[in-house]
């Protein structure tokens, strides 16, 4: 079974007749009929029978058209995402993220290169680290921000695009909320309000306190930033956060200190399958991102909003 003869077949169910349908697809009416002839003989059936001078479909035939008709459409969506790949321009880009940078960073990058490629698509999926890993490697997603950036992983490759300040949040009437910069040792007796297991920021978070000198001892455990800033503003303990977090309006705002010791930042990384080449408009996503973040660390302006 071939293509074409699959194209001949829907061409004349179309037109019902053979000699019209030889003429909008510019061939010979031998060629149609020899065709359609051959198809039958494999499928063992009359897909067709004679109505005065028409052809019609019979019983057998329209079930098998309704079949092919679902198959050309896919084949015509496959043909379409080809194209789309090969077109810089256009296409859709499918992109992975924590939530922590789908506040400001995700809607502030995709708004700049949408200036330059307005007729491109994007796909959007949310992750924890482990997924978004696993949505790369899978190519549920062409790239995807990333935080920590995966050192030394074999199957997925990329670039640090940004390097952030962690700060420490205090409630407003902590003993220390209005100092410029702390040791985090100074926290040691606090209670700490972390993100849930498999977020990316809590081990961060753990590993700066054990570099202080001290396990954190956690008072409440959240999934979401707003929540994390939300509880300390409340008095329930303290926590780490970065600066991207406190790009957001909100009634209730915990203190932000610098911490002076240790130093603790996280990397947001740019990742894409080290096994594959990107789609053509992915590809120029990407390095619009390289510049657009390189452009942002010359000038030191956060590529987040403000």
């Amino acid at each position: 079974m071939e293509l074409r003869q699959l194209h001949y077949f829907m061409k004349v169910a179309q037109k019902e007749h053979v000699t019209q349908a030889a003429e909008e697809l510019h061939v010979a009416q031998s060629a149609v009929s020899r065709q359609i002839h051959q198809l039958e003989q494999e499928l063992g059936v009359d897909l067709f029978m004679q109505k005065g001078r028409n052809l019609q479909l019979t019983p057998v035939g329209h079930l098998f058209c309704k079949r092919v008709e679902s198959l050309m459409k896919e084949l015509d969506k496959a043909v379409a995402e080809v194209h789309e790949f090969l077109d810089p321009e256009r296409g859709e880009i499918r992109i992975g993220f924590p939530h922590s940078l789908g506040i400001h960073l995700i809607p502030s990058v995709v708004a700049e290169f949408r200036k330059q490629y307005p007729n491109v698509k994007f796909r959007f999926k949310q992750g924890m680290f482990p997924s978004l890993i696993r949505d790369v490697v899978s190519a549920e997603v062409d790239l995807a921000f990333i935080s920590p950036f995966p050192e030394g992983h074999d199957q997925v490759e990329g670039d640090v695009v940004l390097t952030e300040e962690m700060y420490a949040i205090l409630p407003p009437n902590h003993a220390l909320a209005q100092e410029e910069s702390i040791t985090l040792d100074q926290l040691s007796e606090d209670k700490f309000i972390l993100f849930s297991k498999g977020y990316s920021l809590r081990p961060i978070v753990w590993q700066a306190c054990l570099e202080a000198g001290f396990t954190p001892q956690i008072a409440f455990e959240g999934e979401e930033t707003d929540t994390i800033r939300g509880l300390v503003a409340a008095g329930m303990g303290v926590s780490l956060l970065p600066e991207m977090a406190f790009f957001q309006s909100n009634p209730l705002q915990p203190a932000r200190v610098r911490i002076s010791e240790p130093k603790v930042t996280r990397t947001i990384g740019l990742i894409h399958r080290s096994d594959d080449k990107l789609p053509l408009v992915a590809q120029a996503f990407r390095n619009f991102l390289l510049t657009y973040f390189e452009l942002m660390s010359e000038t030191k302006k956060p590529p987040f909003g403000s």
